[in-house]
């Protein structure tokens, strides 16, 4: 019995001595990511304090660049949005929205607001695609550089891939079409592409910003507010934490693996070699990024991935949690498709950092990390219906991981003021402060239980997309 007991204390001790050490482990990432993101944005910032954007406008070599923008069932914001999209500070770019076979009435006010009529367009399909209907462009001279496609629905992925089988120039563009660009957006995206010496920029990403509650007029922000509402309120803190002080970090590694759907740029050339967006997952999106590293990787091309930290797209969140659970439990499904699609790579130095650091670090702190959080939960609840916790640590190991839940979300909003400071409302700043101490109790477990509906999905066979129900923007 002494020696059961005695058995059972270590098991206790080492569950323990893990939990806390996994958490040391996350947090100490943290805290290099965010130290190699300051420094990577303080660069940036500086360097691009010297930019003249005017000449890249007027610049015969600025890249033609053709934008995508997949459509299902975005009639509450597709006028607002194709607005903001035809209005962009660029000269030699395209609009292509693709209707994915809508059931509302998406089509009607496209084909109404920008005066459409079907044309006889030559389609080269170079990657398979659910059938076009048909093709349209307006009559209005004014939106010339606007093309509609009206397909049957295949899925986001699949009317990317009809986007980039129309694409006309060598770059391309793929937006969510709810979404809001800065109108110098393009301007920032394609300066990449001109500043690469000897490696060949495959992709860029920028920076996607929360517009719930902010006000839209003409397709263009016009005022910047923090949403009344604490469920996407708190999406403000995590969009600045994953984009201001994780990605930054990544992409000056050079080992970014996620181009945000909500806006990214692509090399046309690279992205049809690759196979274009994969039908076969939710998460076409960092599915593309990392099967297009792979394929420069594996034929031993110089290439890099670039990173943008303009505030350049603003997307609208869900406000309730049945449209916010759809959301990350998609998204957790498309972590383990990409993962398990390349699972070749992980720990293989034949892929360098991507395949040392970038895809262990994505699978040990993304995939497993919902994980491994509910075992220590349901654990710790066994320890103390048997009495067994020690209260003085786990009260300990609490407060630690609270306090620095709440120390890294001000970093992130430290960097936010002094960089961008896109919320110049003291106001505004306090509800997110206040935020950030109402998270770790509130917001975090709802993205742990949504994680965990997607693995059921995923053991389940789910797939597809569902039903993302938008409620428009405050227009004025």
């Amino acid at each position: 019995m002494t020696f059961l007991s005695d058995e059972l204390l270590f098991f206790i001790d080492l569950y323990l001595n893990l939990i806390l050490g996994y958490a040391i482990l996350i947090m100490s990432s943290y805290l290099i990511l965010a130290y190699l993101s300051a420094k990577e944005l303080r660069s940036y910032l500086k360097k691009n304090s010297f930019v003249d954007y005017d000449v890249l406008l007027t610049s015969e070599f600025a890249p033609k660049l053709s934008l995508i923008a997949p459509a299902y069932n975005e009639g509450f914001t597709i006028e607002e949005n194709v607005k903001s999209l035809l209005s962009l500070n660029y000269n030699n770019y395209q609009v292509i929205v693709v209707n994915d076979g809508s059931k509302d009435n998406s089509m009607e006010i496209l084909i109404k607001t920008y005066d459409l009529e079907l044309t006889e367009l030559e389609v080269h399909s170079k990657i398979e695609t659910q059938k076009i209907r048909g093709l349209y462009r307006s009559r209005n001279a004014a939106f010339k550089k606007l093309i509609v496609v009206d397909k049957e629905n295949g899925g986001k992925a699949d009317a990317l891939n009809a986007g980039l089988n129309i694409a006309e120039y060598p770059y391309v563009v793929c937006i969510d079409v709810d979404c809001i660009l800065d109108k110098d957006a393009l301007l920032k995206l394609a300066k990449p592409f001109l500043e690469s010496y000897g490696k060949r920029i495959i992709a860029t990403g920028g920076v996607v910003r929360i517009a719930n509650q902010c006000v839209i007029k003409n397709g263009r922000m016009v005022e910047v507010n923090v949403p009344d509402r604490m469920l996407s309120r708190i999406q403000v803190l995590e969009y600045l934490r994953a984009f201001l002080l994780g990605r930054m970090a990544w992409g000056r590694l050079d080992g970014l693996l996620l181009i945000s759907g909500a806006f990214g740029a692509f090399d046309k050339e690279i992205a049809l070699l690759a196979g274009g967006y994969s039908t076969k997952t939710v998460g076409e999106d960092m599915e593309l990024v990392v099967r297009m590293r792979r394929y420069m990787l594996e034929n031993k091309l110089p290439y890099s991935v670039s990173y943008i930290p303009d505030p350049l797209c603003w997307t609208e969140a869900p406000e309730d949690f049945k449209i916010f659970k759809k959301q990350r439990s998609r998204w957790m499904r498309g972590t383990i498709e990409t993962l398990s699609f390349h699972k070749k790579m992980c720990l293989n130095p034949k892929y360098k950092l991507l395949g040392m650091i970038s895809i262990p670090y994505w699978t040990l702190f993304e995939f497993l990390a919902p994980a491994i959080e509910f075992i220590g939960v349901v654990t710790t609840l066994v320890f103390l219906v048997l009495g067994l916790l020690n209260w003085h640590f786990f009260f300990l190991l609490v407060l630690f991981v609270y306090t620095f839940a709440i120390f890294f979300s001000v970093i992130a909003l430290y960097c936010e003021e002094r960089t961008y400071h896109k919320y110049p409302k003291q106001a505004d700043f306090l509800k997110l402060l206040l935020a950030a101490f109402i998270e770790p109790f509130y917001f975090h477990p709802l993205t742990v239980y949504a994680a965990l509906v997607g693995y059921k999905d995923k053991i389940k066979g789910t797939s597809g997309w569902g039903e993302m129900t938008r409620k428009g923007f405050t227009k004025k």
